[in-house]
């Protein structure tokens, strides 16, 4: 469990290198390209977001002192939130289009069931930390430090 706000969002590029790497594992490079560029792209959302929860929280990154932000940031916690909706691949969003199609290829291709579970294991992983960085930083109680 990881509290600092910046290795969250860096760490969490992994899973998403993870689909990428699968997707080109079953040929498909030119979607492994296209995941690459709209997960930047809501990437540097959500580490512009980070920067100005940072500097707006006193230059701390510990998530456990964050809190209830979304009184002091109403604009932020919208962008985040939808970096953090669109990493998880909520329909209409930059990241349903790309993951969707790599998931639906995957699944036509004859894998085995093994590397199918562990494909959703890791999408739902991504799941989980995204509500939990977006419930410790806005919704949960204020830490205060």
């Amino acid at each position: 469990f990881e509290y600092d706000l910046k290795k969250i969002i860096a760490l969490s590029t992994l899973s998403q290198l993870g689909m990428m790497m699968f997707s080109i594992s079953l040929g498909l490079y030119e979607l492994a390209f296209f995941h690459l560029l709209t997960h930047a792209l809501f990437k540097a959302l959500l580490f512009l977001c980070a920067g100005i929860l940072i500097h707006g929280a006193g230059n701390t990154q510990d998530i456990r002192s964050f809190g209830g932000l979304s009184l002091n940031f109403p604009l932020v916690t919208v962008c985040m939130n939808l970096a953090n909706l669109s990493l998880c691949g909520v329909p209409f969003l930059a990241g349903f289009y790309s993951k969707d199609l790599i998931v639906e290829l995957a699944c036509q291709y004859s894998w085995g069931i093994f590397v199918l579970l562990m494909m959703f294991i890791c999408l739902s992983l991504t799941v989980l930390y995204s509500v939990r960085l977006t419930y410790l930083s806005f919704v949960g109680p204020y830490g205060g430090g």
